[in-house]
């Protein structure tokens, strides 16, 4: 007998196929569909909050073709909140219009393909990445506005070409050369894969998603001639469709294009997704719950190539996902940099989210690989900036990837940690880091801000609890700059902020920069 991977469940899936009788609902009075509208869109909103269950997440998607109308997609911690979810729909005028042409039910599931020390309980050789990565996977979000396919599979049980009898080491090796495939599509394609073993037709349910539906064709094409799915993947029917607001259903029965908000409405998903509840899970926090990179494991062989992809290094996640202590603290120093009137930047969640790697790679080759991964991100319209720094006082380079939320910062940090030679991120250094000391400086002042950086630093090094500080470059800017510092702890560094050095540094820098300063913490 050969060994079976070790593996670890997440939450419950349900993917619920509804067709809608047209005929019924033409013929139906205007009450009537009025009060199935009401009754389908107040279910939809609460499922998507998770108002039933301490976590999970839920959508609603149109589906083309014959074999459904519409794909209701839950996610929840027990079998138990999957059926009474299920059950609940039935109970709504909107079901009445509606028959359940098939259904799939499965568990996230990852296996130790992914990492030997966590499926060990060994926490200290375990990358915190891989924590959060595994997290991600197991307790996954739904993206909006999102083309999706949903398809079945197994893996081969004949002769002459039986998964089951490959030996552990060849199927490891057969799903690493499948993951590569996906990487590709880093930024362009995120999956869910859960387990169906004793629980429907097929071993698996795969959820693809993304911004562009040729992508999702793509990926599924190129990895066909893989020899993991060549030689033993076996496929079912496939749904494909788009998600849409809750508020669009009276829309999308009319027969309009969804959503609206892209065809001449103003519908969005807005606070129906994002609130999951008091307790839900948001998604942030998880990079790896996002998936893009689309090993292809399909379950057991969900392989993210060992210890070392580290996704999520790197991704700063604001009050979000802070503890309170954190949350606290970071409001402080902002509070306190205010009285000293030094803009601190807004508060997360009405800004903007850094992730800042720092990599001892060949500047060169860094960049080519960064500006392959940037070319994915600009497909997203929460996708700020992401741009290569070189520093002036060392020999490593800074890779910045700003975005306007937290799980779109935390997914790209999965991708960047990936880069070559990354050593580090901000905020991982010992003691206290700061980061985002951001300046774009007027061209004709250039000369005289190095100038006063060499000054500046001087001053640093005199300075208690200093530890590094360096003035970073952008590659493709010569006047955008950031500089790194970092301390012993908060107090050596409000010291500095507190200076009369630094005081006179901003006032002159009034006058030789373009925008003004952005000092962000990454603590």
């Amino acid at each position: 007998m050969t060994n079976p991977p070790r593996t670890e469940e997440g939450w419950y899936a349900l993917h619920d196929f509804r067709t809608v009788d047209w005929d019924a609902w033409r013929a139906a009075p205007q009450r009537e569909r009025e009060s199935a509208i009401e009754d389908g869109v107040a279910y939809l909103e609460e499922h998507e909050r998770v108002v039933d269950a301490e976590e999970g997440a839920s959508a609603v998607f149109s589906v083309l073709g014959h074999k459904a109308d519409l794909m209701i997609v839950h996610f929840r911690p027990t079998l138990d909140a999957l059926s009474a979810a299920e059950r609940r729909f039935e109970s709504t005028a909107l079901a009445e219009f509606t028959d359940q042409a098939t259904s799939y039910v499965s568990v996230t599931e990852v296996s130790d393909y992914v990492s030997d020390s966590y499926f060990d309980d060994d926490e200290e050789e375990t990358d915190e990445g891989i924590r959060r990565y595994i997290e991600g996977k197991l307790k996954p979000d739904i993206p909006d506005t999102e083309y999706v396919s949903f398809y079945p599979m197994n893996r081969k049980r004949e002769a002459e070409q039986n998964w089951y009898t490959l030996e552990y080491e060849e199927r490891a090796d057969l799903l690493s050369a499948h993951g590569e495939i996906g990487k590709q599509y880093a930024g362009k394609i995120k999956q869910v894969i859960a387990s169906s073993v004793g629980f429907d037709d097929y071993e698996w349910g795969v959820t693809l998603f993304g911004g562009d539906p040729a992508d999702i064709k793509d990926i599924v094409y190129e990895m066909r001639f893989d020899e993991a799915s060549a030689e033993y993947g076996e496929f079912g029917p496939f749904y494909v469709g788009r998600r849409f607001p809750p508020t669009d259903l009276a829309a999308y029965l009319d027969g309009e294009q969804v959503p609206t908000s892209e065809h001449g409405g103003e519908s969005g998903h807005g606070d129906s997704h994002d609130a999951h509840g008091e307790g839900g899970h948001h998604g942030d926090g998880h990079p790896g719950g996002h998936g893009d990179d689309h090993h292809g494991g399909h379950g057991e062989g969900d392989h993210h190539g060992g210890d070392d992809g580290g996704h999520g290094e790197g991704s700063h996640h604001g009050d979000e996902d802070a503890s309170d202590a954190d949350a606290d603290e970071e409001a402080s120093i902002r509070s306190e940099l205010e009285d000293l009137d030094i803009y601190a930047g807004k508060p997360h969640g009405e800004d903007v989210f850094a992730t800042v790697l720092y990599s001892e790679a060949d500047a060169d080759e860094l960049f080519e690989e960064v500006d392959g991964l940037r070319k994915n991100f600009d497909h997203y319209g929460t996708h700020v900036k992401t741009a290569v720094y070189t520093g002036t006082e060392t020999d490593r380079a800074g890779v910045v990837s700003i975005w306007e939320t937290a799980s779109a910062a935390e997914t790209a940090a999965g991708f960047l940690s990936e880069l070559p030679g990354i050593v580090e991120r901000a905020g991982e250094e010992s003691g206290f880091g700061t980061m985002g000391m951001f300046y774009t400086v007027k061209p004709e002042h250039r000369g005289d801000f190095v100038e006063k950086f060499d000054v500046v630093g001087d001053v640093l090094d005199d300075m208690e609890g200093h530890y590094e500080t360096d003035l970073m470059v952008n590659r493709e800017d010569e006047n955008d700059m950031f500089i790194a510092s970092q301390w012993a702890s908060r107090d050596d560094a409000m010291t500095f902020f507190r200076s009369d050095e630094f005081r006179d540094t901003v006032s002159w820098g009034r006058d030789v920069l373009a925008d003004r300063p952005r000092h962000v913490f990454l603590a």
